[in-house]
C-alpha cells in the first residue's frame, strides 16, 4: 500500500482547480472524501452527467456520439479554468483517452492510478465491479498497462450483481455486504481492486474479511493528481 501523506505537513502555495466529472451521483461523496483526507487544499468542482451510463448500456458500448460528449465535457472544464480533470466512472476509458490527447492539462481516467499501483504490488489480481460494463474496459486497461510495463498479469474479473442498485436505493450496508461476500469467495489472488469510486466504502471490510491488500480508485487517483500538480 502507498503511504498516506499528511495534508497539513506542506501546505500548497497554490490550490489547483480540479474538475471531477461524474457519470453517477454515487461517485461524488467517495472522491470528495478522499480529497478531504489526502489533499484538502485542492479546489474541487463537481460536474454530473448521469445519462452517460444509461446511454452506454443502451448502445451496448462506446459510440462516436459518446466520444463527442466526453470531449464536450472536457472542453467545458478547460473553459471554466480546470488545471486538471478526473473522470470518476470506470466504463469509459477509451473516450477518456481521446480527451487526454485533446487538451494540455492532466486528464486522469478513474482507474489508471489504481492500476499502476496494483501492478507495482503484484501480478495475481482480482477486479470487482458493481457496474458490469466497467469490467470490459478495465480489463483492457490492466492488460495494456501490464504489457507496457513488462509486468506479468493474472486478472480475475468479478461482477457484484445487484450491489449498485442497493446503494442507489440507500442501502449502503447491503451494498457493502455483497462486495464483501464476493471478495470472501475469491481464491488464488494476492490483491483486490475495487473498480467503482462508489465501492470504496467497503474497502476496510474487504480487507478484514480476506486479509488481502485492497486498492480503491479514489485514493490512488487523488495521490497521483497531487504528485502531478505539485511536481
Amino acid at each position: 500500500m502507498s503511504s498516506t501523506p499528511n495534508p497539513h505537513e506542506t501546505p500548497d502555495m497554490h490550490a489547483p482547480r480540479i474538475f471531477l466529472i461524474h457519470a453517477t451521483p454515487l461517485s461524488i461523496a467517495p472522491i470528495n472524501a478522499a480529497f478531504d483526507r489526502l489533499w484538502p487544499q485542492a479546489e474541487r468542482v463537481n460536474l454530473l452527467e448521469d445519462s452517460l451510463p444509461r446511454d452506454l448500456k443502451a448502445a451496448g458500448g462506446l459510440t462516436p456520439a459518446l466520444h463527442q460528449r466526453f470531449l464536450a465535457l472536457t472542453d467545458y472544464a478547460v473553459s471554466a479554468g480546470a488545471e486538471a480533470i478526473l473522470f470518476t466512472c470506470s466504463a469509459f476509458g477509451e473516450a477518456i483517452d481521446a480527451c487526454k490527447q485533446a487538451v494540455k492539462i492532466p486528464v486522469l481516467k478513474p482507474n489508471e492510478a489504481m492500476i499502476e499501483e496494483a501492478l507495482a504490488q503484484g501480478s495475481r489480481l482480482a477486479l470487482l465491479a458493481t457496474f458490469e460494463l466497467a469490467l470490459v474496459s478495465m480489463q483492457a486497461e490492466f492488460r495494456a498497462v501490464a504489457q507496457q510495463a513488462g509486468k506479468a498479469l493474472e486478472l480475475q474479473l468479478h461482477a457484484v450483481e445487484g450491489a449498485m442498485q442497493l446503494l442507489a436505493d440507500g442501502d449502503e450496508t447491503g451494498h457493502d455486504r455483497r462486495i464483501v461476500d464476493k471478495a470472501g469467495a475469491l481464491d488464488g489472488v494476492e490483491l483486490i481492486c475495487l473498480a467503482q469510486f462508489s465501492m470504496s466504502g467497503a474497502a476496510d471490510q474487504v480487507r478484514q474479511a480476506t486479509g488481502l491488500p485492497v486498492l480503491t480508485t479514489p485514493d490512488s487517483a487523488v495521490l497521483k493528481l497531487r504528485r502531478q500538480l505539485q511536481a
